[in-house]
């Protein structure tokens, strides 16, 4: 009995190493850039095949990653033309909700049409990022409009919206908002949310039942002015997640922009201190690699990590607001007026 107890031990300890993940070098990245003309776009989603988009002057489309095309259109509402920095999809319909006064959330209609769900009047609305937990359910958040983050939540497959009451949330202070920077305020895996905020103070918010209930977390961060904080969060599972940002307005600073959990957001370590990249308005975890790999994009070019984002490498000069995975090697970026299709190798 003991010799076969050691042979399964041998045989098990040689499948988990077999099993273990390394790290690719990834080094380079082919882009393919499709304009988008008069329209800085800061917000992706999947829509089945596709990867639809919304931006700046009423611009909203979708690119198709099988055919690699691109078409877009104009969403406005009467002489008002929004601004839309959060989209979000189900397995079925695109949403998207514009910054501003007034926020306007739509939805894709029966007929194809983009049709008018939610509507809310305050001259402190702005609305940052939305994602869905599943077909009937999903969340978006913004600024303050009182004394707690603005979050509205669906639960019927996003036909109607209700905005949570500051009595139910976690307090902010003055000061503390979100930046609407590449529609990543937001994480969900599972039942789980993560929000992150920041200004005069940067915390995640999170939520482990789709938006009931709220625990709030201090991050280790730069903070304490308006353009200072965290700008994205990612989670590649419940526990491992990542927060970047840093000031827009001091691109190269990198003291305190980048911070990584191991315990689902719990507490948050600060990696890469004083190494590039500075400033990151959108992190992303690359599917299929375990955690390990990431990639982080902001105005000043595209980085990579290969060991849960301690170290990073630069890749390319090129600027973008945002990125998306559609594969373990390609990924959908958006900047001003381009879509662009990245090919990592």
């Amino acid at each position: 009995m003991r010799y076969f107890i050691l042979l399964v031990v041998v045989l098990l300890s040689g499948c988990t190493e077999t099993e273990k993940y390394s790290p690719r070098n990834l080094s380079e990245v082919s882009i393919d850039v499709f304009p988008v003309e008069n329209s800085s776009i800061r917000a992706l989603t999947h829509l089945d095949a596709n990867v639809a988009f919304a931006g700046s002057n009423g611009v909203y489309g979708f690119y198709d990653t099988v055919r690699n095309t691109l078409k877009s259109g104009v969403q406005t509402k009467d002489s008002l033309v929004p601004e839309y920095r959060a989209v979000a999809a189900t397995n079925s319909d695109f949403f998207m909700l514009s910054v501003g006064n007034p926020a306007l959330l739509y939805k894709t209609g029966d007929d194809g049409e983009m049709k008018l769900v939610y509507t809310e009047t305050h001259e402190k609305v702005f609305y940052d990022s939305m994602r869905f937990w599943n077909a009937m359910e999903g969340m978006a958040m913004g600024d303050p409009t009182e004394d707690c983050l603005s979050i509205l939540l669906t639960r019927d497959g996003g036909n109607t919206w209700n905005k949570v009451s500051c009595e139910l949330l976690p307090k902010v202070v003055e000061g503390e908002a979100a930046f609407a920077a590449s529609n990543t305020n937001i994480a969900i895996v599972g039942d789980t949310a993560w929000i992150v905020s920041g200004g005069k103070q940067s915390r995640v918010f999170m939520t482990k039942d789709k938006g009931n209930t709220w625990e709030v977390v201090k991050l280790p961060l730069i903070q304490g002015e308006s353009t200072q904080g965290a700008y994205t969060v990612a989670f590649y599972d419940e526990l491992n997640g990542i927060v970047m940002g840093g000031d827009y307005t001091k691109p190269s600073f990198s003291k305190g922009n980048k911070a990584i959990t191991q315990d689902g957001g719990k507490t948050w370590e600060l990696v890469g201190q004083e190494q590039e990249p500075g400033y990151i308005s959108c992190v992303q975890y690359i599917p299929g690699t375990q955690g390990n790999e990431l990639v982080a994009v902001s105005t000043e070019g595209i980085w990579f990590s290969n060991d849960k984002g301690f170290k990073w490498k630069k890749l390319s000069e090129e600027s973008f607001h945002t990125l998306l995975f559609i594969s373990e090697t390609e990924a959908i970026a958006a900047g001003n007026e381009r879509i662009a299709k990245l090919l990592f190798h």
